[in-house]
């Protein structure tokens, strides 16, 4: 007999679901997640950071063979592709990860239901099983992390085969011969620069002023220039108006102030954002009405306004980030638990995944100026550090805002070689409410990639020692 009453019940086995539920677990919370995808993980893990991140690796290490280990004294004759490899590895790696949070459920004595979950009452959900039949939960409180899906544009639907989701992109059977990407922030990025680096022409249409709108200027400027180095053109403030088809290929027709812009393609990826997925989820059987875009309005505990059910990750507000939905899983977890549960909405880091890469944490330059703060600005590159010139990477920068009256660390900015991984520093900076002074005299291993953010901070004073 399948188990029907519950402490918790989460519908959605995303990152912030899956880590809510463990956490509650570990709290001693009888708890169940509801997943219909049939694996764990939600989008990140198996259509979006996981795999996208797989291919981003591959496809930097055939751009690297192909024009840059000859530098190091390596050559590599006649460099092939073979994208089936390619793509088998990365779903090798997707199906590895979501087989392991599988068995985190077992571990943990977690019941995992494979089905699409619906509220009856605030305190009842159902469950239509994927096998087929209904089985319905009894529950003290439910948590909504069913995450987001991709907007899509009416003019251009997604068929995953000419016109794609982020999803079509990860899967195409051949590199495209000129892939139009709309939309300039994240994902358009990364999913570009995947298939520029294997030979497609790339065009990214941004109708902001600039791709990465929501970055520093000077890592605008500074991406602008090395991703069009590698051959990808962007048209900025320019709208997309039209999508023609023609057989195998199409043309993408865009408004660039006025002037009517015409590009033939035979891929076109749309990523313009994306939207909280919840739909068909009972919610008005609650009393829980979603705003406009989708999302469900929460107080400071994660809580909808009706007793029992709260609400987490990309279904709140807030960036749409796998680490932001496991810190506020974890979070109202233990709330629920009776426990106390914070998330430092200030220290979470933001990424882009391209080469190089970026890493943003706290504000940019123009939001300070914007709150009308005054602020010491350190800015320090790579081109003179030891381990970016063994590695062979001295593009970018690290650059960091400090409050000009506490010297407390405002915002940093990376673009360069493994930025991912640097901002990790700067992120325990920030929840210490470290100052600029804090990070410079702290003592960073030499050679390393670090010790940029060392000098940077140190700039922030004037007294950068190796520039």
């Amino acid at each position: 007999m399948a188990e029907t009453q519950f402490d918790l019940v989460v519908i959605g086995g995303g990152p912030g679901g899956y880590v809510a539920a463990i956490r509650a677990a570990q709290l001693g919370l009888k708890t169940a997640v509801v997943e219909s995808r049939g694996a764990l993980g939600g989008t990140c893990l198996n259509v979006g950071c996981i795999p996208s991140k797989a291919l981003l690796q591959s496809s930097e290490h055939f751009s690297h063979a192909k024009h840059k280990l000859k530098d190091h004294g390596v050559l590599v004759d006649k460099v092939g592709l073979n994208l089936d490899v390619m793509m088998k590895r990365k779903d090798a790696i997707v199906k590895k990860l979501t087989s392991g949070v599988e068995f985190l459920m077992k571990k943990n004595k977690i019941t995992y239901l494979k089905g699409f979950g619906s509220f009856l009452d605030r305190n009842t959900v159902k469950v239509a099983l994927n096998e087929g039949g209904e089985q319905t939960l009894q529950t003290k409180s439910t948590i909504i992390a069913t995450g987001s899906e991709a907007i899509e544009i009416p003019i251009a639907p997604f068929d995953e085969k000419q016109v794609l989701s982020s999803t079509g992109a990860l899967a195409l059977e051949a590199v495209p011969d000129h892939l139009v990407v709309i939309g300039g922030g994240v994902i358009g990025l990364e999913m570009g620069s995947v298939w520029a680096r294997l030979g497609a022409k790339v065009t990214v249409i941004e109708a902001a002023d600039s791709i990465l709108p929501m970055m520093d200027k000077d890592v605008i400027r500074t991406m602008k220039k090395v991703l069009g180095a590698e051959g990808m053109e962007f048209h900025e403030k320019a709208r997309f108006t039209e999508l023609k088809k023609s057989g195998k290929k199409l043309t993408v027709v865009a408004d660039k102030g006025g002037e009517t812009v015409s590009i033939n393609c035979d891929r076109l990826l749309v990523a313009v954002g994306r939207r909280a997925f919840t739909k068909n989820l009972g919610l008005e059987k609650v009393g829980i009405t979603p705003e406009k875009n989708g999302k469900i309005k929460t107080d400071g505990h994660y809580g909808t306004g009706v007793p029992g059910i709260y609400a987490i990750g990309d279904v709140i507000d807030g960036p749409m980030l796998a680490h932001k939905a496991e810190e506020e899983g974890v979070a109202c977890a233990e709330m629920i638990a009776g426990k106390p549960g914070h998330v430092n909405y200030v220290a979470i880091p933001n990424v882009v995944y391209t080469w190089p890469e970026v890493a943003a944490i706290g504000i940019n330059e123009q939001e300070a100026q914007a709150q009308g703060l005054e602020v010491n600005i350190g800015k320090f590159p790579f081109a003179p550090n030891g381990r970016a010139m063994a590695f062979g990477e001295t593009e970018g920068f690290v650059k960091l805002i400090a409050d000009k009256k506490t010297d407390r660390l405002l915002g940093a900015h990376i673009v360069g070689p493994m930025a991912s991984e640097l901002i990790a520093e700067l992120a325990i900076a920030f929840e210490y409410s470290a100052s600029a002074e804090d990070v410079a005299r702290s003592v960073h291993a030499h050679p390393t990639l670090a010790e940029v953010i060392k000098e940077a901070a140190l700039a922030v004073d004037k007294r950068s020692l190796h520039s």
